[in-house]
């Protein structure tokens, strides 16, 4: 496939806004930007619009507002049976923000179906340290017996939840951390960008990408 990148994507400059989101492509579905860097200013301001960054080993930086887009709202999650009896059976503690480190730490290294290699390399490790250290970024945390067994991470803005990763070491932590963040951490919506079947048995669903930046204009705080 011969990709034709419009010039307004290319970042030439540090602080150079973001295009139209209307201008995104459809294949590769979302593609809005190339270039810049991960600075604190560019991810806050990123996510503000419903962009995020998603990138490869030796690649740019670029930037994605897919169409459609996969989010959850408390009022849409499903909980199974099984999971319910999981959630009741006290096996596993849940904690925020205990252990930012680890948890991207794991999200970068494990092994994942059909992906040869991670999407999170050490410019964003960096990134969204300084995002966490900042209360910007989030973690949770899923203990078993006093060890660390799953969690995710991603970016807390207002009344959105922006998610980025999530790993579990055993079956159902990263479940049990997801239900957590929906049911407990007071988010009106959870971005969960694009769609994977995980999410969608506990509820995610699609929306269109310009019903989603609505929502994000209604409940962000610019």
């Amino acid at each position: 496939m011969n990709l034709v990148i419009p010039e307004e994507f290319f970042l030439t400059s540090q602080g150079a806004p973001f295009p139209d989101i209307d201008l995104a492509l459809d294949e590769p579905n979302g593609l809005i930007a190339i270039g810049d860097d991960l600075s604190s200013k560019r991810l806050i301001n990123a996510y503000q619009q419903g962009i995020f960054p998603w990138y490869g080993e030796n690649e740019p930086v670029l930037w994605y507002s897919p169409n459609p887009r996969m989010v959850i709202t408390p009022e849409a999650l499903h909980i199974s049976k099984s999971l319910d009896k999981v959630l009741h059976s006290k096996q596993f503690e849940v904690k925020i923000n205990n252990d930012f480190d680890s948890v991207i730490y794991h999200c970068k290294s494990i092994k994942r179906k059909d992906q040869d290699s991670t999407w999170i390399d050490e410019n964003m490790v960096r990134a969204y340290t300084e995002l966490h250290t900042q209360s910007v970024v989030k973690s949770v945390e899923v203990y078993q017996d006093l060890k660390l067994v799953g969690g995710l991470y991603g970016v807390s803005m207002d009344k959105v939840f922006f998610g980025e990763s999530m790993f579990s070491l055993v079956s159902n932590a990263s479940k049990i951390a997801f239900v957590y963040l929906v049911q407990n951490m007071g988010y009106e919506l959870i971005d969960c960008q694009v769609e994977n079947a995980h999410l969608k048995s506990l509820g995610a669903y699609n929306i269109e990408r310009n019903v989603f930046i609505k929502k994000l204009d209604k409940l962000l705080l610019k």
